[in-house]
Order: structure tokens, then C-alpha cells, then sequence
């Protein structure tokens, strides 16, 4: 009787763990890309701090920022905020702080770090990506 009490508890938190983001209003897509680090768009990448744009994946493009030698972090760049769901223009590297993202379309501001919320009139943070770096010149983002 008690292996069911494990087996039950197994699928509620497996059952619970694949809704996460299901009502995250940013919509959800599924790819693979490999992004070549030597690459003079991905150039900023190669040095702790650097972040860079990837057009090719995610709703609005990707932000992706390199925050220690091994470790990247990579954000859609469509904004979550109230408001900003229909606006065609995605979020944007702030000018004078680069680990600000700044939605154009409304006052929202999220941190290029961790995607949390800085301000502005959103509940949710940004939609993140799973990215892997083993060395070398290339990293993959991906959405399973």
C-alpha cells in the first residue's frame, strides 16, 4: 500500500511541474539552435557580461547573456507586460545599464540577470530558455 502513496505522489509532482508556464502570456515554442560564439554578432558572448541578440528563435528573438565563464542565460525578448502583448517591437538592451531590458511599448523593465521584474505594470517575469555551454566556441538554446 505504501508504493502507491510514492507512485501518487511521483505523478502530482510530475503533473505540476509540466504546467509551470502553461499560463505564461508570452506564447510557447520548441526549437534547438546552436549558436556559434566566434560569430561577430555572438562576439559579445565571449567575455563574462556580454549579451547579444538571437533573431532566429523564441516569439520576438532571444537576449543572451553570458553571466560567469560558464553559465548563460537566455530570455525571450517578447514582453510579458500588460499591454505589450501585440506590440511588434521586442524587448531592448537598455543604453545606459545593459542588465536592464526595456519594454518599448510600455513602462516595464526586466533584469537581463535572471529575467525578474524591475518595474512597470507586468505580474510576470520573462520567459527563459534552457542554454548549454561544455567550452568551446558554440552554445545551444533550446525550448524542449
Amino acid at each position: 500500500m505504501r508504493i502507491y502513496k510514492y507512485i501518487f505522489l511521483i505523478v502530482v509532482v510530475l503533473f505540476l511541474g509540466c504546467n509551470k508556464n502553461s499560463n505564461h502570456p508570452v506564447p510557447y515554442y520548441s526549437f534547438d539552435e546552436n549558436v556559434n560564439l566566434t560569430l561577430p554578432a555572438y562576439s559579445p558572448l565571449q567575455g563574462v557580461g556580454g549579451w547579444a541578440y538571437v533573431s532566429s528563435i523564441g516569439s520576438k528573438g532571444v537576449v543572451v547573456y553570458r553571466q560567469s565563464m560558464n553559465n548563460f542565460v537566455a530570455f525571450d525578448r517578447h514582453s510579458p507586460a500588460n499591454g505589450s502583448l501585440e506590440c511588434e517591437t521586442g524587448l531592448e538592451v537598455d543604453e545606459d545599464n545593459f542588465l536592464i531590458l526595456n519594454d518599448p511599448c510600455s513602462d516595464a523593465q526586466f533584469s537581463l540577470y535572471d529575467g525578474s521584474i524591475i518595474g512597470g505594470d507586468t505580474e510576470w517575469g520573462l520567459r527563459s530558455y534552457m542554454v548549454e555551454y561544455y567550452g568551446g566556441q558554440y552554445i545551444r538554446i533550446y525550448n524542449p
